[in-house]
């Protein structure tokens, strides 16, 4: 039915996207909702008006903007309240069709579903109330008297959920308004009638529906048009009368400038310090490193002088094997009487310097302190001072010989010791009558002075070769 009176041209206005939001009361508590007309019901003018400034009065709009029709309704709110009987979406259906489903909103929703264009349209329900529909009769059931019946989403039988000032009111007289359900500490608890609209316009929530339906995405769903009673939602970002929050303690602080100036500088001082410790991190990893490398340094070298130093003992025992390989007996028990010697004065050198007219021993040019061995086993029959042998030690050997060690520094034995081939008896000197330091080594038959024989050939018969 085409809506009564005249209408002026319509002037296109700004297009409105807020979205019609399903009340707490309606399709999200699945309980009958029976649209109202007559007195309940806005007139056609005002619906045109509506439209008028949801899309520039186009009733078969759709701009691909998730919104479809005059009243720009979203596909939810057009199922929830039977829209789909008509046709599939709201820019589909007639405008009758679209005011029918509308009037059930409205009845359910109040004016504040459409929060801006029901404002500048003059859309509320108290007008509505004293206006009569003159167009199309909505789809509720109408009595016999021509009075209209309407339940509400909460029981039936039960007054309409109301909004914006009826709801406040109502939270004053029964507690079951905002007052009751906003705790104070940031939250409010939805009861039948509410709007994500109505609740982020009745508590200042700063970005409105938008940011609130953000906050509660979890709890609400992937629908913002539905919202179910008893459902705990934060409010963020509100604008709090009775007390500031302190500074940092909520989402006030969080849009301050000056607060995110500083939270930017903390952030900015973390991140220095967090580099900071990375830098010294890896400066004393880099110091470990060094330390391992010098220490790994150090071992090495220690290596090699320790590999340097057996290198040397072994080269001087191998030498002192050769040395002792040398001055080992030619046969068992038999030793000449010095080693690393170099032959001096020899035996039967005739000359007036000798009493008996010869050189009566062999003499060894070693120096003062050079070792002197037994040249075999032996008995010391004298081992002192010898005159002119100066220091001097003589030996009785088995074969019944005789050896003297004469011009001594030092003697090692005593008169009647038992003494073995090769060991020491005494040191090379230069004592009594020498012309500087050797060992004179003689052999005799016995024991005093003019019974010597050839030292050489003696040691040679007994495989020592001088």
């Amino acid at each position: 039915m085409a809506p009564a009176g005249r209408h002026r041209r319509p002037t296109p206005r700004p297009l409105s996207r807020l979205p019609l939001v399903l009340t707490a009361g309606g399709a999200g508590l699945a309980l009958p909702l029976v649209s109202a007309s007559g007195a309940g019901a806005a007139s056609g003018g005002l619906w045109d008006k509506v439209a008028q400034c949801e899309s520039s009065g186009n009733w078969s709009t759709n701009t691909g903007n998730g919104h479809f029709g005059g009243l720009q309704f979203t596909p939810s709110t057009w199922k929830a309240f039977g829209g789909t009987v008509h046709a599939s979406r709201a820019d589909l259906a007639t405008r009758a069709q679209q005011v029918a489903v509308a009037e059930k909103v409205l009845d359910a929703q109040g004016p504040g579903a459409w929060p801006v264009c029901s404002v500048r349209a003059g859309l509320t329900r108290d007008r509505a109330a004293g206006e009569q529909e003159t167009g199309t009769q909505g789809a509720g059931t109408r009595p016999a008297d021509g009075s209209t019946v309407r339940r509400t989403a909460s029981e039936p039988g039960e007054a309409a959920p109301r909004t914006g000032t009826a709801r406040q009111a109502s939270a004053r007289t029964d507690g079951t308004g905002p007052a009751a359900a906003g705790d104070g500490r940031g939250h409010h608890r939805v009861v039948p009638g509410d709007t994500l609209s109505g609740i982020a316009e009745e508590h200042d929530v700063r970005g409105g529906w938008q940011r609130l339906y953000t906050a509660n995405r979890t709890v609400v769903g992937g629908d913002p048009d539905l919202i179910v009673p008893g459902q705990r939602l934060d409010l963020p970002g509100r604008q709090v009368q009775e007390r500031p929050a302190a500074p940092g303690a909520g989402q006030e602080a969080a849009d301050d400038p000056a607060e995110q100036s500083r939270s930017r500088q903390d952030g900015q001082r973390k991140e220095r310090e967090r580099q900071r410790a990375a830098e010294q991190h890896r400066a004393a990893e880099r110091q470990k490193a060094a330390e391992r490398q010098k220490a790994a340094e150090q071992k090495e070298a220690a290596e090699r002088q320790k590999a340097a130093e057996r290198e040397r003992a072994a080269e001087q025992q191998k030498k002192q094997k050769a040395a002792a390989a040398k001055e080992a007996p030619a046969s068992s028990g038999w030793t000449a009487p010095v080693s690393g010697y170099a032959s001096g004065t020899a035996y039967g050198v005739s000359g007036p310097h000798w009493a008996s007219g010869h050189h009566t021993g062999q003499d060894f040019a070693v120096p003062t302190g050079t070792s002197v061995r037994a040249v075999t086993d032996g008995t010391v029959v004298a081992a002192g001072w010898g005159g002119s042998y100066g220091y001097q030690v003589v030996l009785r050997h088995a074969d019944g010989k005789y050896t003297q060690y004469a011009h001594l520094s030092s003697i090692s034995v005593r008169t009647g010791e038992r003494v073995t081939g090769g060991r020491q008896i005494g040191r090379s000197g230069s004592t009594g009558n020498s012309t500087g330091p050797h060992l004179h080594f003689e052999v005799r038959t016995g024991p005093g002075y003019g019974s010597d024989i050839d030292p050489r050939a003696y040691l040679r018969q007994h495989g020592v070769a001088l």
